[in-house]
């Protein structure tokens, strides 16, 4: 049964923007730990330098750092890439990983142009790795930002959502349902719950995302809206492949899914890499699909792999008034995804504060 405590960001007119609308800035966490990073945290800060460095020509970038450490080495590198430190800004937080979009707030907006944070569960992706500290990050955030925060006592990351701007989300019974998160929880359960705290309208469920996603199958590896009525989905072309199936599943869905006029959605069909990525003998969860939108520019992550162009060629149509670009996340992705992953926006808007009236 759902136990929520009154009044819930819809109650008070917040809900979650698209991703494609205005930025205050985009938030990320430095990589510290390089047991989790499988040996490759030296280059895995490399191409978060690049992933820093690009944003920040477009919007301010608030960068997460555990510490001494990680602050002196992002430093480090994001000046010897000339990017502009004016534009960083370095929030110290206690860290267990990077995943930002898992760990970090979700931000949500009122009618008012004000922003708030909401709060959810981490227990990293069902108890699979360390998450006391991760769970006590969106607070943290919340706190220096002098901003209204929302928790909630269920699980939700940031990855298995995706949303547009007339209320539709995007998620994966493979990852929701999971015993591990929130057991309690049926289908309609979870839709009033997401109707209540992201101010959805209206939920759609796919089956599964990715092999070798140990998020249990984010739809941001998948999934993604393109615009309103535009959707991306990601197919693998060789019937032989274990993502076959599953993602031509996902396909049929999309495509006899309706917009609220009762016309179909526009759905493009993403390739995944044409290479199968491994390490340690485990598949790697690669796809363009995850990629970041960010005021004026898109970053999509390639993996030097003979379908990268054609992924971003098959992008930029799709957002004209952004610069398209792909930055490689080959290291990045033997942790378990990429740019998506790893980034959360903070809307444009007025900071809600903590003591605006229920009213208000």
């Amino acid at each position: 049964m759902l136990h929520l405590e009154h009044p819930t960001p819809a109650d008070l007119g917040f809900r979650m923007p698209a991703e494609w609308g205005p930025h205050a800035a985009t938030w990320t966490s430095w990589p510290s730990d390089d047991d989790l990073w499988e040996g490759q945290l030296d280059a895995v800060r490399g191409e978060f330098t690049c992933l820093v460095a690009t944003i920040s020509g477009f919007e301010p970038v608030v960068v997460n750092v555990t510490g001494e450490e990680a602050e002196g080495d992002a430093r480090r590198h994001l000046t010897a890439a000339g990017a502009d430190l004016d534009r960083v800004r370095f929030h110290r937080v206690p860290l267990d990983d990077a995943w930002f979009r898992d760990n970090g707030p979700i931000f949500v907006v009122d009618g008012y142009a004000r922003v708030a944070a909401t709060d959810w569960r981490f227990n990293a992706w069902g108890g699979k790795y360390a998450f006391a500290r991760d769970d006590r990050v969106p607070e943290a955030v919340a706190r220096t930002l002098g901003m209204r925060r929302f928790a909630f006592p269920y699980v939700l990351e940031g990855g298995a959502i995706e949303v547009n701007d007339e209320g539709l989300l995007l998620t994966t019974r493979s990852c929701l349902r999971t015993s591990t998160r929130n057991p309690d929880l049926d289908e309609g359960a979870y839709e009033a719950l997401l109707r209540a705290g992201l101010g959805v309208r209206h939920v759609v469920w796919l089956d599964e995302g990715l092999e070798g996603d140990h998020t249990d199958g984010h739809v941001d590896t998948i999934v993604r809206f393109a615009g309103d009525r535009t959707i991306v989905c990601a197919v693998a072309e060789d019937p032989r492949d274990a993502n076959f199936g599953p993602m031509q599943r996902n396909l049929a869905t999309l495509r006899a899914l309706r917009t609220p006029d009762g016309d179909p959605y526009h759905v493009v069909e993403l390739p995944l890499p044409r290479e199968r990525l491994e390490e340690g003998g485990h598949r790697l969860a690669a796809s363009y699909a995850n990629w970041y939108v960010a005021n004026g520019v898109v970053v999509v992550p390639t993996y030097g792999d003979p379908n990268d162009a054609r992924a971003l060629d098959l992008v930029r149509p799709l957002f004209p008034d952004r610069d398209v670009l792909g930055l490689r996340a080959r290291a990045l992705v033997t942790g378990g995804g990429a740019w998506h992953c790893v980034t959360q926006q903070q809307p444009a808007g007025e900071v809600a504060p903590e003591a605006v009236a229920p009213d208000a």
